[in-house]
């Protein structure tokens, strides 16, 4: 890493997390979430987006750190995860901030319960440490293809190609 990086930066459970702005395409307030029946606990439905079917992600729950409490600082960051548009509710996005890449540490192996995997580091602010995620690597193989199983469904209301419909 060299050089300096924009970081959003957004909260959960009063902890400060930050995201590579180039992994964001927007930030938008919470609207209504039609859920989805059977799928994993942290999903938390789908919603209209400008036209498009996007599922909602409750990204405390993603990370075994409770159950996002809607506000109205509750924000929505929509990224692009494996060539899905997904949105990630967090408790709020506050700033958009340049991290100076020789303030960023490597992340020990477990912070505040998450795992490695979702964190790209840790950088050293003057008011704490800010974690940097990699929202790449939010969801695994089988949890992205559930999204775009039921993402495909939705568009095509309800309707399958039939390839599983034995599966049901």
């Amino acid at each position: 890493m060299e050089g300096i990086s924009k970081y959003i930066v957004f909260q959960m459970n009063h902890q400060t997390y930050g995201a590579d702005v180039r992994q964001i395409l927007s930030i938008e307030k919470v609207q209504e979430i039609t859920e989805v029946p059977r799928t994993a606990g942290f999903i938390k439905g789908v919603i209209n987006l400008r036209g498009d079917t996007t599922p909602i992600i409750d990204l405390k729950e993603r990370f075994r750190l409770g159950k996002l409490e809607q506000t109205e600082a509750t924000r929505i960051l929509i990224v692009h995860i494996a060539d899905i548009r997904v949105g990630l509710m967090v408790d709020s996005a506050t700033d958009v901030i340049d991290v100076d890449a020789e303030l960023i540490e490597q992340a020990p192996e477990i912070i505040g319960g998450i795992r490695d995997t979702f964190i790209k580091g840790v950088a050293k602010q003057e008011d704490g440490l800010l974690i940097l995620l990699n929202l790449e690597a939010v969801l695994d193989l089988n949890e992205t293809n559930e999204l775009r199983k039921f993402t495909k469904e939705q568009q095509t209301g309800g309707q399958d190609s039939g390839n599983d419909i034995g599966n049901r």
